[in-house]
């Protein structure tokens, strides 16, 4: 995928610099004006090059004889699923995002990337991997390769398919080499932070650490998963709910082999023969509105079973989203060798 840094340029280069630049960019021929403060200026495409030609200007004009100065952008943090979707719907697939400052931080290109929304995530990535020794002993398990790249960078790479570019990842355990390898996240066009857990603070104590969310959404998950999950419908399915927060769930099975009787008052009201049973167990990943993260005690051991249960407690809407890809918890060596198998047919 092309870097977003390749759909920038300052409105100072040449005209033939910027007809380069479109030349390389091809299908995706789209610039972005900026000062040399990388503020956003405007927007140039071949057509507007072709108006400006007609109307008599030449290559030795300023861009800003060229350029469309109202392009279409978002804003980080400041904007609705909804405003995503009809840009979507209506064809614009390739626009900016801006911050507070009108300074591109990223763009957006709907033919190499599922969506755009606005959710932070933090992946808990400082557990040890005790029952993956002797892996473990030098290695974060998050950094254990699965197909050719480390766990954790797979579900780095599908967050970043759905446009969650603001991302936490609560570190301890050999913490350092996640951020040698990912250092600041620029390399996949991401904002990476790092939330340090000097002490455990369990499954959801690190939500605690992190005072600058940007988003009203923040997703939490493990960072030792191997899923396919569309985070869309995700999103998606937490709104049409109106919840507090949304727990992914697998669906399991239980087929019991013999007729089973059903009782009232210890009465036999009635029979099932051998019935299935549908169960959910936690998928580690949740989906939670920022205000949730104020129930949550500061440098505390934490877990998100603990903050489910608390919600419970206080009549907050706690919503269980089946998940019907692939999920896999890599948490032992079977997991492990079944994930190095997986991989070849997942379909991400």
């Amino acid at each position: 995928m092309i870097s977003y840094h390749s759909h920038i340029v300052c409105i100072d280069v040449s005209v033939r610099e910027a007809l380069k630049k479109l030349d390389v960019l091809a299908s995706d021929a789209i610039l972005f004006l900026t000062d040399d403060c990388n503020t956003l200026l405007g927007s140039l495409t071949d057509g507007d090059f072709r108006r400006g030609f007609i109307k008599g200007l030449d290559l030795e004009d300023h861009l800003s004889k060229f350029l469309q100065p109202n392009p279409k952008f978002i804003q980080q943090g400041k904007y609705v699923f909804k405003e995503i979707k009809e840009l979507r719907d209506k064809f614009f697939t390739v626009f900016p995002v801006v911050n507070a400052e009108m300074k591109i931080i990223n763009v957006i290109n709907f033919k190499h990337q599922k969506s755009y929304l606005p959710i932070d995530a933090l992946i808990m990535a400082g557990g040890r991997g005790e029952r993956l020794k002797p892996l473990t002993d030098h290695t974060p398990k998050p950094l254990l390769p699965v197909g050719g790249k480390p766990i954790i960078e797979h579900n780095l790479d599908r967050l970043n398919d759905y446009g969650i570019d603001d991302i936490w990842i609560s570190v301890n355990y050999l913490g350092n080499q996640l951020v040698d390898y990912f250092k600041d996240g620029s390399e996949k066009d991401l904002r990476i932070n790092y939330v340090w857990e000097d002490n455990p603070l369990g499954t959801a104590g690190a939500l605690g650490l992190v005072e600058n969310f940007i988003h009203d959404h923040v997703l939490l998950m493990n960072s030792d998963l191997l899923t396919n999950i569309d985070f869309e419908e995700l999103f998606l399915f937490f709104e049409e709910q109106d919840a507090d927060i949304v727990v992914a769930c697998i669906p399991y099975q239980v087929n019991v082999p013999y007729a089973v009787m059903e009782t009232k008052d210890k009465q036999i009201t009635g029979f099932k023969e051998k019935p299935t049973y549908t169960h959910y167990s936690n998928a580690g990943i949740y989906l939670m509105k920022k205000e949730i993260i104020d129930e949550i005690p500061r440098n505390e051991f934490f877990n998100a079973t603990d903050l489910m249960e608390q919600l419970i407690q206080k009549g907050k809407k706690i919503v269980a989203f089946p998940l019907m890809g692939y999920w896999l918890d890599i948490g032992k060596h079977e997991d492990y060798s079944k994930a190095q198998e997986d991989i070849k047919y997942i379909k991400f």
